[in-house]
């Protein structure tokens, strides 16, 4: 999700874009890590947008989100989860989720899609993964076992509560989630690259 601080003068991400851009590199970016996931969609964000913006590192998730809270920075793309009690109580400014549809958590939030960045997608994502030479019989049985508890009502409710959402049934196959691992690869790569960020 794009986020504000509460008092920022866009009223929404298409303002938001015209004020970044009206004020290069005044804006502030707090980011929990540099190289991890907001980092890098505060990256793709800036490149997308042609807007200049300054990262300021914090030393993981709450700090950066109290500063922004506080009016200390000025923006975060971070996961969703972690700004909807913040975006509800009307502490921080919601401007945009960056994905294809609206989260079942805040439904009233449009998508960077509608909110006129089409295109602009970023998500945290999770999968299972095993050893290289597991052998494809305890692959699959792995995977009926993660699938089944993906469908079981308790995970779906613990993961609403949380403004998470789960791939469609049909999604959830080692293939698949190879594909998307190699996509979200050839995403994100040039950006690091760009950026100089290195594995260390």
């Amino acid at each position: 999700m794009i986020v504000g601080k509460k008092n920022l003068p866009a009223k929404d991400l298409k303002e938001l874009i015209a004020w970044l851009k009206a004020n290069p590199d005044k804006a502030s970016i707090g980011i929990p890590a540099v190289g991890g996931t907001g980092h890098l969609a505060g990256l793709s964000f800036l490149k997308e947008t042609g807007a200049k913006a300054q990262f300021i590192p914090y030393r993981g998730n709450g700090p950066a989100l109290q500063d922004l809270v506080a009016g200390q920075i000025d923006l975060q793309i971070e996961p969703a989860s972690n700004f909807f009690a913040q975006a509800k109580a009307g502490a921080i400014k919601p401007y945009a989720i960056a994905a294809k549809t609206r989260s079942a958590a805040a439904g009233d939030i449009p998508t960077t899609d509608e909110a006129g960045l089409p295109g602009y997608h970023a998500s945290l994502w999770y999968g299972l993964w095993a050893p290289k030479n597991t052998p494809k019989d305890i692959i699959a049985k792995l995977n009926a076992v993660m699938r089944e508890a993906l469908a079981h009502p308790d995970t779906r409710k613990r993961f609403a509560d949380l403004g998470l959402d789960a791939l469609p049934r049909e999604q959830q196959t080692p293939e698949a989630l190879l594909a998307f691992q190699k996509a979200e690869a050839e995403k994100w790569w040039p950006i690091m690259k760009a950026a100089n960020i290195k594995v260390q």
